[in-house]
């Protein structure tokens, strides 16, 4: 099978399922594109969607539907690009669309393959880190804002064929590499997540006013650690995120030295990204729900099959919740909360 051979079927028009679909359909690849919303779908197919940013400026037309009972016959790859929070909805809505050798691609924040391989069956699942930004402006307005690429893999067996050729299809995205521990780069990008997108939407505050706090450091690094240490009962090798930063290692060492580091390098990270707005955040904003039980509350479920504790991440995934459930202000108070003193030693 060769690229111009596959089928796609982009599901979500936001800002990532938009710019995806553009970059494929202005390669030549056969896309197209669903989303909710009748009088966008309409909108996409008769006037297209606007790309600015990395990706370059320019406007395409692709074929797009409100419905899955709208598209045309079945495809080798579906992309779902939805929040977490719809994807269970998403999944089954397409899962006839699929060829019978075709493949789900999850490009969604948090470890969502799990439960994808129960709608769809884990043979015929890809997961997908997503190492880039994008905004989305307004409808049809979509920006890319930062560069990266797509890492792929199988959770289940190593690469093939046929998945390198799916990596040269997405290539016209932005680079893609292949690995046969897709596991293991997705939890690592969980790990980030789960302290800087959590965190954000506990206290409302850009990344580098948030991370210039002390007991926000101490609770980053406690959410780190307890997400190493499920990881290793689960015997996962996480990889090193953005090819520099190595969970054992910054989690490794006692002392005031050791501490030291961990704390300028979390500082630093702050002052680079400073103006980062937590996506969950937005969500809270927007009165959606988080994809927060994705998140830090992976953490926890893995860590009750392991039987390792992680009470910052419970006490994290309670914060959250009870904000959804307007039972909490965002606050960068709710940090002061005694019930973190005993873990932040």
């Amino acid at each position: 099978m060769t690229v111009s051979d596959l089928s796609f079927l982009v599901v979500g028009a936001g800002a990532i399922g938009g710019i995806t679909a553009a970059l494929l359909k202005r390669s030549g690849i056969n896309v197209e594109i669903l989303c909710r919303n009748e009088d966008y779908a309409r909108r996409i197919s008769e006037k297209g969607i606007n790309v600015s940013g990395f990706a370059g400026e320019f406007n395409i037309t692709l074929p797009a539907y409100p419905s899955a009972s709208a598209v045309n016959g079945k495809k080798d790859i579906v992309l779902l690009a939805t929040k977490a929070t719809d994807m269970i909805e998403a999944a089954r809505s397409v899962s006839h669309i699929l060829k019978q050798d075709g493949f789900l691609v999850s490009l969604q924040n948090g470890f969502c393959e799990d439960v994808l391989a129960e709608i769809i069956g884990r043979e015929r699942i890809v997961g997908c880190v997503t190492g880039w930004g994008a905004t989305m402006h307004g409808e049809g307005d979509l920006e890319m804002t930062s560069k990266g690429g797509f890492i792929i893999g199988y959770t289940n067996r190593e690469p093939d064929a046929f998945l390198v050729t799916l990596a040269d299809t997405l290539s016209s995205v932005v680079p893609v590499m292949t690995t046969g521990n897709i596991n293991g780069h997705l939890y690592s990008k969980l790990i980030i997540n789960s302290c800087i997108t959590s965190l954000g939407a506990i206290c409302g505050l850009y990344l580098g006013e948030m991370l210039s706090i002390a007991r926000v450091r101490k609770i980053f690094i406690r959410i780190m650690r307890e997400a190493m240490e499920v990881a290793d009962a689960m015997n996962l090798r996480v990889e090193v995120f953005g090819g520099n930063l190595d969970f054992k290692k910054f989690i490794s060492g006692k002392g005031f030295l050791s501490d030291f580091r961990r704390h300028l390098i979390i500082r630093i990270i702050g002052y680079k990204y400073k103006k980062l707005k937590s996506s969950s955040l937005q969500s809270l904003e927007r009165g959606k729900l988080t994809e927060i039980d994705y998140l830090n509350g992976y953490i926890i479920d893995n860590g009750e099959r392991v039987r390792v504790s992680v009470p910052v991440n419970t006490l994290i995934v309670n914060m959250i919740h009870e904000i959804e459930q307007k039972k909490r202000n965002i606050s960068v108070h709710n940090f002061d909360e005694p019930d973190f003193d005993k873990y932040l030693q």
